[in-house]
């Protein structure tokens, strides 16, 4: 069986199970179900690709698996303990008919058929693709809101009621905020990234966004002018899964990388709160670590959360203005703040890259702020800085420092998120190299390097 960790966006996480069968090796024999049953409606009859989930009461877990081509779904039986189970379903322009608890027990599976129904509200089950699927408009329009869908749902805009003049009063007041700004916790910027556009640019840019969007919601009465589209459930192998939720304990929690350490705890960073996470997916149990704050009054949280050699984990600690590692056995935190003439109101620490650390006692991490690398001595304390687009072929255009990755001699690699760029700067020399990507604002954001230093990027 193979394990994959999945971010999820709110307060929760997600483990997802391939069942046997659903990857290129052999197919094993599937343990006896504790839970199963079929799913019909009366539009479709057998209905392939639906999410069944199950909680059980009082618990924080969730788990899913999907309906196959005979609109048979199966809950593995070691996946679910004695006890009630409340279902719920995730099938796109239907809902589950009524409230269906099953008893789960220890002598045999429980058969418990699903009747499904027609929603009345299908508008409120669309993901952002079916959104972006549905409403009207050029590539280049929809193509701006690829950098909000990323956090935000875009079911709130299109039920909106703005005229242009009042989205462009939302883009002004949302650009005020931090990136991890939620309308549970809004934290205020205190300074713009040198990388953003400005003046009459971003004037025109947000102008034709509020444009945009208030063709789209609903200004002009209560029903969308335009047909609301679905993607199709999963098929075949897409329903050989099980996906397992575990709740957090406070809806402002959010968990932005979550990574799994060697003894199969995962670890997850708070990208709003000053909080390190542990789950144990063995039993749900969450513990929180608190992180130190290096500059009160500044936004909190943190973007990326990393290993080392050792399994100590190592945050990128944004507007906070540092990184911090975290050691893992002691259960104790070390910080240290950029020095002074980097550690500006707009500085935003988001990545670090500490997996070859041990090579030279060095540090990676990056700048949001203004686009820039640096290197933590980790014997002196002391800070290296690279800034590599002050001069030289890419002077002058927007650029956005996404990701630090090092190689197995703790040479780094950098990404450009605005443009087509991959950066490497030598560890020993300080010499930097920028490559080109043959696409165009191809934007290369997440990056991981492969046992054969080979560098891989989205």
């Amino acid at each position: 069986m193979t394990t994959r960790y999945v971010l999820a966006a709110g307060a929760w996480m997600v483990l997802t199970l391939l069942q046997p069968g659903s990857s290129a090796g052999p197919a094993q024999a599937q343990p006896a179900p504790a839970l199963t049953g079929q799913v019909t409606s009366a539009e479709e009859g057998l209905m392939e690709g639906v999410l069944v989930s199950v909680k059980k009461v009082g618990s924080t877990i969730t788990t899913t698996v999907v309906t196959d081509a005979q609109g048979r779904y199966r809950f593995p039986g070691p996946r679910l303990t004695p006890g009630p189970y409340a279902f719920s379903v995730r099938a796109v322009g239907y809902e589950l008919e009524g409230r269906r608890i099953a008893d789960v027990g220890a002598n045999g599976p429980v058969t418990a058929d699903l009747r499904l129904r027609k929603t009345q509200d299908l508008a409120a089950q669309l993901t952002n693709a079916e959104w972006l699927a549905s409403m009207p408009g050029t590539e280049d329009q929809k193509k701006v809101l690829l950098g909000c869908v990323q956090c935000h749902t875009l079911e709130r805009t299109v039920r909106s009621t703005h005229d242009a003049a009042g989205f462009l009063k939302v883009q002004q007041r949302m650009g005020t905020y931090v990136n991890q700004s939620t309308p549970l916790h809004i934290q205020v910027r205190r300074a713009e990234r040198l990388l953003e556009m400005r003046g009459e640019e971003r004037q025109r840019a947000r102008q034709a966004l509020a444009e945009f969007l208030s063709t789209v919601n609903l200004k002009g009465g209560s029903t969308w002018p335009y047909e609301l589209k679905t993607l199709p459930r999963p098929t075949g192998r897409g329903t050989r899964v099980v996906i397992t939720e575990y709740d957090l304990p406070r809806a402002t929690i959010q968990p932005h990388d979550v990574i799994v350490d060697p003894d199969g705890i995962a670890w997850y960073c708070n990208f709003g709160e000053q909080t390190l996470g542990k789950l144990d997916p063995r039993t749900g149990r969450v513990t929180e670590y608190r992180v130190p704050e290096l500059k009160p009054g500044f936004p909190t949280g943190a973007l990326s959360v990393r290993f080392d050699r050792d399994s100590n984990l190592w945050l990128g600690m944004m507007f906070q203005g540092g990184i911090a590692k975290f050691d893992r056995k002691k259960e104790t935190f070390s910080t240290w703040s950029l020095p002074p003439e980097v550690n500006r109101d707009m500085t935003q620490v988001n990545m670090t890259s500490p997996s070859s650390s041990h090579v030279d006692g060095k540090v990676w991490t990056n700048n949001n702020g203004f686009a820039a690398v640096h290197r933590l001595d980790l014997a002196s304390g002391k800070f290296e800085t690279w800034e590599p687009f002050r001069e030289g072929v890419a002077k002058g255009r927007n650029h956005n420092i996404y990701d630090v990755i090092a190689d197995s001699k703790n040479n780094v690699y950098f990404t450009d998120f605005s443009n087509e760029h991959i950066g490497r700067i030598d560890g020993k020399t300080g010499v930097l190299t920028l490559f080109t990507i043959p696409t165009p604002r191809s934007a290369p954001r997440r990056a991981q390097m492969d046992a054969s230093d080979r560098l891989w990027f989205a």
